[in-house]
C-alpha cells in the first residue's frame, strides 16, 4: 500500500472504529471490511472475544495494554498506534501492506466496546512490565 494512500486511510481507520458499536455491529464490520482484511478483522475479534486484550491501568489514570497473542504477549500502544509484534514490524512498518496488526485492532475494538479485561497495576509493577 504506497504511503499516500495509508496516511489517507488511517484516519478513515480511526473513525470506524470510534463508531464501532455492538448494536450495529454487522454494519461496523463491512465498513471495517473495507479497508482492513478479513483476516486481520476475525483475528482480532476472536482475541476480545477470548478475553485476551488486558488493559492495565495505574493509579494516576494511565494505561498500558497487553495482547495475549498466539505464541506471545504483545505490549501495544494506542497513540502512536504501534504493536510490538512481528506482524506490526513487518506488514505495517516495513512492508506498508497493511494499516494495523491484529492486535492494534482487538486493542482499539476492545477499548471501544468496553470488552478490555481491566486490571489494576502499580508503578513498580507497571515500570517492571515495560521493562
Amino acid at each position: 500500500m504506497p504511503q499516500t494512500s495509508k496516511s489517507c486511510l488511517i484516519p478513515i481507520a480511526e473513525a470506524i472504529i470510534l463508531s464501532f458499536s455492538e448494536e450495529e455491529f454487522e454494519a461496523s464490520i463491512e465498513k471495517l471490511q473495507v479497508i482492513l482484511p478479513d483476516a486481520t478483522i476475525i483475528a482480532a475479534l476472536d482475541l476480545v472475544d477470548r478475553d485476551n486484550v488486558i488493559k492495565y491501568t495505574t493509579p494516576w489514570g494511565r494505561c498500558h495494554y497487553e495482547v495475549l497473542g498466539s505464541t506471545a504477549t504483545y505490549t501495544v500502544f494506542t497513540n502512536p498506534n504501534y504493536c510490538t509484534c512481528p506482524a506490526f514490524a513487518f506488514s505495517v512498518l516495513l512492508a506498508e501492506s497493511h494499516l494495523m496488526c491484529k492486535h492494534l485492532l482487538a486493542t482499539r475494538l476492545g477499548e471501544q466496546l468496553s470488552r478490555c479485561v481491566v486490571r489494576p497495576i502499580s508503578d513498580e509493577e507497571l515500570v517492571a512490565r515495560i521493562e
